[in-house]
């Protein structure tokens, strides 16, 4: 075991995020050569001596934090997810595409027992995630969804459950999937570059298209907040300032804190949240990276080893 407060985790699930796409094409920082994937669950096969909360046998959760440094100011002040020198899961430290992974205990989580291995995969970055771009959102009543992928089909049910209206924004065209988010509760879908029927409170941006960001801002009230909520996103187009002024706001969603983990977990049970998945053999990880680069998944995709069976 590399450190004591490690766990040798057996991989049952691996959800394919977008995140994944941006480490293999080299957009953001990573240690090559990198296992990718970090939405893991697995079984715990071997604990270190500090490796404290969990057993051999029992079901884990991995995320895209994998480690903070705890004494940098971030750390020190409950910003955990700005650390000065983190690790990263499937960036900096080999991630879930594969049938075994180590991770920190520190920083996994126990997961809800209604949610099967495969369902519980997304929740790891495309709900948590999500859940603290909601957050940042504010309390705001109307909320758009731009991109409406693994990660905005997840908050979408988190928000309706909590009283809010959902507006969801997709791809010109893309007729499915404005069916599937109404049917998930959203009380609007439209193309991106259509105005939503009535001004926002906030707009999330899940796709990495910096293009979106001067549409979201005409589309959100005085006072409004747009909140980019992904890793990676092409440059933003100049805009007006007027577009801005009247207390406009722009937010970046920078990983997680584990407190962001506990909270939304807690919430996706009690929400009764359903992940739509489609399942993919291990072997095929290059396919379901391809579908997901040319947004042909409902939902999302998530991976599955041949030793998926086989738990500690």
């Amino acid at each position: 075991m590399p450190s004591a407060s490690d766990l040798l985790v057996r991989v049952a699930a691996c959800g394919v995020c977008r995140t994944d796409l941006h480490v293999i094409d080299g957009e953001i920082p990573a240690r090559y050569p990198i296992v990718p994937g970090h939405e893991i669950v697995g079984y715990v096969m071997e604990a270190g001596a500090a490796a404290e909360g969990f057993r051999a046998g029992q079901r884990v959760g991995i995320p895209w934090l994998g480690a903070t440094c705890g004494i940098c100011p971030y750390c020190r002040s409950g910003r955990e997810n700005l650390c000065d020198h983190p690790v990263f899961t499937g960036a900096t430290r080999d991630g879930g595409y594969a049938t075994h992974v180590v991770a920190d205990a520190h920083y996994c989580f126990a997961l809800p027992d209604r949610f099967s291995d495969a369902e519980a995969a997304p929740l790891l970055c495309a709900g948590l995630i999500g859940w603290r771009a909601l957050r940042l959102a504010g309390e705001g009543r109307r909320i758009g969804l731009y991109g409406f992928g693994a990660a905005a089909h997840i908050l979408a049910q988190v928000a309706v459950w909590q009283g809010r209206e959902v507006y969801a924004f997709t791809r010109e065209g893309d007729e499915t999937g404005q069916a599937f988010a109404r049917s998930l509760g959203c009380t609007w879908a439209g193309a991106s570059v259509e105005r939503p029927p009535v001004p926002l409170d906030a707009a999330l941006i899940f796709a990495p298209v910096g293009a979106l960001v001067p549409l979201a801002l005409k589309a959100v009230r005085k006072g409004g907040r747009v909140v980019c909520a992904g890793i990676h996103m092409s440059d933003i187009p100049a805009f007006p300032y007027a577009d801005l002024w009247e207390e406009r706001q722009i937010l970046s969603v920078a990983n997680l804190t584990r407190e962001d983990g506990l909270s939304f977990l807690d919430v996706a049970d009690k929400a009764n949240i359903r992940t739509v998945i489609e399942i993919f053999a291990l072997e095929d990880a290059n396919r379901a990276l391809d579908r997901l680069r040319s947004g042909q998944l409902e939902g999302a995709a998530v991976l599955v080893p041949p030793s998926a069976g086989q738990h500690a």
